[in-house]
C-alpha cells in the first residue's frame, strides 16, 4: 500500500485509468523519447558515480556474472515451457521478451530503494545493460532453426498473408548483437556509466541538479505515459490463452525466486539481490519487441508486447517491486 502512495506510481495508475476511459490525454512521442533518454542517462551517471567510489571488486564481478547467467537461463527455460502451447516463433519471441529486461522497471526499483534507504551497488546498472542482449540472440537462433526445419519439412510459416521465408531472411547473430550494443538508448546508458566513473565525486557534484533533483519528477511524467500505453495494450490480451495470462504473472515471480536463490548462494547484499530479482522478473516492451518485429516477423507482436506491457509491467511496478525488496531484506 505504501508503494501505491508514491507519486510516480500514482501517476502510472492514473495513466491506466485515463487510458481505460478512452481519454485523449497523450504524451507526444518526442517528449516520451526524451524522458526515456533522460532517465537512462541519469541512471547511468548515478551508477558510474557509485562505481567510482567502490571500484571494481569481487562483489561487482559476482553480480555481473549472476546477471549474465539469468539472462541465458530464463529465456532458455521459458522457451521450453512455452513451446508446449505456442508455435516455435511465438514461443521464441515471448521467451526473449521475458528473458530480457525493462529499463523503466529497473529505474523505478532504484527509486524505490533510494526512498527506503536501501543500499545497492551502482554496477547493477551495468548488469541491466548486460542482460538485454542474450535473450535477443537466443530468439534469433531459435527462429533461424525453426525456418530451416520448416524448409526441410517442405512447409513455410505464414502470418497475415505474408510468406515468412520471403519476409524474414536468416538473421546474422553478429548483426543483431552489433545493433543491440549500438542502440542509442543502450549506448547512452553505457556511456553515462563510463562518464560517471571517470569524473567521480567532482562530476557528481556538478550533475546533482540534473541527475538527482529532477529525477523523481521526470520519472513520474514518464510513468504517466507508460500507464496510458499499458491501458491501450490490454485489449490485445482478450484472445490470449489462459496459460499465457498465468505465465505473464507467475513467470516473473518464478524468475525473481531464481534470482533470489542465486543471490543468497553468492552472498550478495540485500539491495543488489532486490535489483537482481527485479531484472529477472521484468520483461522488455521496447528494445526486444522492436528487434523481434524485424528479426522474427512470423511471431505475433500483440502477443509478446501485450503480455509484457499489459500485464507484467503493471504487476511489477505496483506489486512486484515492493515484494522483491521486502523479501530480499528479510532473507539476506
Amino acid at each position: 500500500m505504501q508503494n501505491l502512495l508514491d507519486p510516480a506510481i500514482l501517476f502510472f495508475v492514473f495513466g491506466i485509468v485515463a487510458g481505460g476511459l478512452k481519454s485523449n490525454l497523450e504524451i507526444p512521442p518526442q517528449i516520451s523519447r526524451f524522458l526515456s533518454l533522460y532517465l537512462l542517462m541519469a541512471l547511468g551517471l548515478k551508477g558510474g558515480f557509485a562505481l567510482a567510489k567502490s571500484g571494481f571488486t569481487v562483489d561487482v564481478a559476482v553480480s555481473l556474472g549472476a546477471a549474465l547467467a539469468l539472462a541465458v537461463v530464463v529465456p532458455m527455460v521459458g522457451y521450453l515451457l512455452l513451446r508446449r502451447v505456442l508455435s516455435r516463433f511465438d514461443a521464441a519471441a515471448v521467451a526473449a521478451t521475458y528473458g530480457s529486461v525493462s529499463a523503466v522497471t529497473f529505474i523505478t526499483a532504484v527509486q524505490y530503494l533510494d526512498t527506503h534507504a536501501v543500499a545497492y551497488g551502482g554496477h547493477m546498472a551495468a548488469a541491466m545493460a548486460l542482460m538485454e542482449s542474450p535473450a535477443i540472440i537466443m530468439a534469433v537462433v531459435l527462429a533461424n532453426h525453426a525456418r530451416q526445419a520448416g524448409k526441410a519439412a517442405g512447409t513455410v510459416g505464414v502470418r497475415i498473408g505474408v510468406t515468412a521465408a520471403a519476409s524474414a531472411p536468416k538473421s546474422s547473430i553478429g548483426h543483431i548483437l552489433r545493433e543491440s550494443m549500438t542502440d542509442g538508448a543502450q549506448l547512452l546508458l553505457l556511456g553515462a556509466i563510463v562518464i560517471g566513473f571517470v569524473t567521480g565525486e567532482a562530476g557528481q557534484a556538478v550533475m546533482q541538479p540534473f541527475s538527482v533533483d529532477l529525477f523523481k519528477g521526470m520519472l513520474a511524467f514518464f510513468l504517466l505515459d507508460m500507464g496510458l500505453l499499458a491501458a491501450r495494450n490490454m485489449g490485445g490480451l482478450r484472445n490470449c490463452s489462459l496459460w499465457l495470462l498465468i505465465y505473464a504473472i507467475l513467470g516473473p515471480l518464478v524468475h525473481a525466486t531464481a534470482a533470489l536463490g542465486l543471490g543468497l548462494v553468492l552472498g550478495m547484499s540485500a539491495g543488489n539481490v532486490a535489483l537482481l530479482m527485479v531484472l529477472a522478473a521484468s520483461a522488455s516492451y521496447i528494445a526486444v519487441p522492436a528487434v523481434l518485429r524485424v528479426a522474427v516477423p512470423e511471431a505475433n507482436p500483440s502477443l509478446y508486447f501485450g503480455m509484457s506491457l499489459g500485464l507484467t509491467f503493471p504487476f511489477n511496478l505496483i506489486l512486484g517491486i515492493p515484494l522483491y525488496a521486502y523479501v530480499a531484506q528479510r532473507l539476506v
